[in-house]
């Protein structure tokens, strides 16, 4: 075994002055509770168009004016508000920082590593049900609602993963979700696609969710099991097992596993044999 830790990585002491300065402001807006849809249209100006800043719209190109008015929250539409079961009293207050959140990964500083895990960490507790410490995300994670999500701590969530909290999802403790995994919590009927059933999904403490795997709604992830890349997971996975395939399925047990795990599951011969 070759273990690789990240490296410690941080940017020059002026320049990490500078974003906490940044972070601080943003901090000390939201603790205030000043206007989350201004404190967002502000911050969005300055970062795309900070020479519009002082500028009337109404004296700008007409496409100027439309590229300016996306930047206001209270001027775009997003995907769960047409969802006929939302909870507005809960999301309205949501979502001017959902629309920061995303908007500041499509903005020149939201590839940069160091500083979006530090702004998405800072605007997760007030987005999500719950969060807890050491939360890294990196850009282009999209959630639903927002309110019916559930984070543990220490746990890292990579590039353009889905985590759709439309019926709910908890995360546990030290989980890791791969890029473009997605993770859902409601699904459609098969004859009418207006029929929507909606079921908590649980992912349990120290999961990996790896590469482009699907999990499906109102599935439970038991504690430290695995799915393998690609793999849609319709069905409970237990404690310990790794799964991979369509639909996901066993093939080995965590050589790490408890002994009383190991000892009382079997996994069949043809399984075990391709791990």
């Amino acid at each position: 075994m070759v273990l690789r830790p990240l490296r410690p990585l941080a940017p020059p002491p002026t320049t990490e002055a500078l974003y906490d300065a940044w972070l601080d402001r943003i901090g000390e807006a939201l603790d205030r509770g000043d206007d989350r849809a201004e404190l967002c249209h502000r911050v969005l100006v300055s970062l795309f168009y900070p020479q519009l800043a002082d500028v009337d719209p109404r004296h700008l190109p007409l496409d100027t004016q439309v590229a300016l008015a996306q930047l206001d929250p209270h001027n775009v539409t997003l995907e769960p508000e047409y969802y006929a079961e939302i909870d507005d009293a809960l999301y309205q207050p949501r979502k001017p920082l959902i629309w920061l959140w995303q908007m500041f990964d499509r903005s020149p500083l939201g590839g940069n590593v160091h500083l979006g895990v530090r702004f998405r960490r800072l605007l997760a507790p007030y987005i999500f049900r719950r969060v807890g410490r050491n939360f890294k995300c990196f850009h282009f994670v999209e959630f639903s609602f927002g309110y019916n999500l559930e984070i543990g701590d220490d746990v890292v969530v990579h590039r353009n993963v889905l985590l759709d909290d439309r019926g709910g999802i908890v995360i546990g403790h030290r989980v890791s979700i791969s890029d473009y995994a997605s993770i859902y919590s409601h699904a459609h009927s098969i004859v009418d696609i207006q029929d929507v059933t909606n079921a908590v999904t649980i992912i349990g403490d120290g999961v990996r969710i790896t590469y482009h795997a699907t999990v499906l709604a109102g599935v439970r992830i038991g504690d430290h099991a695995m799915v393998g890349a690609h793999a849609v997971v319709t069905r409970d996975v237990p404690a310990w097992h790794v799964v991979v395939g369509v639909p996901a399925k066993t093939i080995r047990i965590k050589p790490n596993a408890p002994p009383e795990v190991l000892r009382t599951t079997v996994v069949p011969p043809e399984r075990a044999s391709s791990s």
